[in-house]
């Protein structure tokens, strides 16, 4: 064990050999790509499965999507509107593996867990304020201008 400060009363930082920290990491080249994909797989499997905000959140994206291809709106706005669908997805995911981490750490509850859990909630909340501005802006003059 190494220290990286002077003072003598330090607790001593490990320095871990460089094969340590990789024992985990999954091969390079072709083989790593096809384990990734499989995991990212598994992901989105586990959130279909175990995650109901991420299935209602799915529920409205899907037809979301679907009905922009029909959507009489530039190339840029559909970009727009896609991407704010898509990023409440991702951060959906992110959040719940903020949640998944935290009960797997311990699932009394601590101040901590609490503000971990409520900060990934906000930032969903957040994206679905932005997707919702995005397609009202964007989507609702043109929808109401079809009827």
């Amino acid at each position: 064990m190494t220290s990286n400060a002077s003072d003598p009363n330090e607790t001593p930082t490990p320095t871990l050999p460089p094969t340590a920290a990789s024992e985990l990491k999954s091969a390079d080249g072709f083989n790593r790509i096809g384990k990734a994909l499989r995991y990212s797989a598994q992901g989105l499997n586990h959130a279909v499965r175990f995650e109901a905000a991420f299935r209602q959140e799915l529920m409205i994206a899907i037809p979301a999507v679907i009905g922009l291809w029909f959507l009489p709106v530039s190339m840029v706005e559909k970009i727009m509107l896609f991407g704010s669908v898509w990023l409440l997805l991702i951060v959906e995911l992110l959040n719940s593996a903020i949640e998944a981490t935290v009960d797997r750490v311990s699932t009394e509850r601590h101040p901590l867990s609490g503000r971990a859990k409520d900060l990934g909630s906000a930032a969903v909340l957040l994206t679905v304020v932005l997707m919702t501005a995005s397609w009202v802006l964007i989507a609702g003059p043109v929808v109401l201008k079809l009827f």
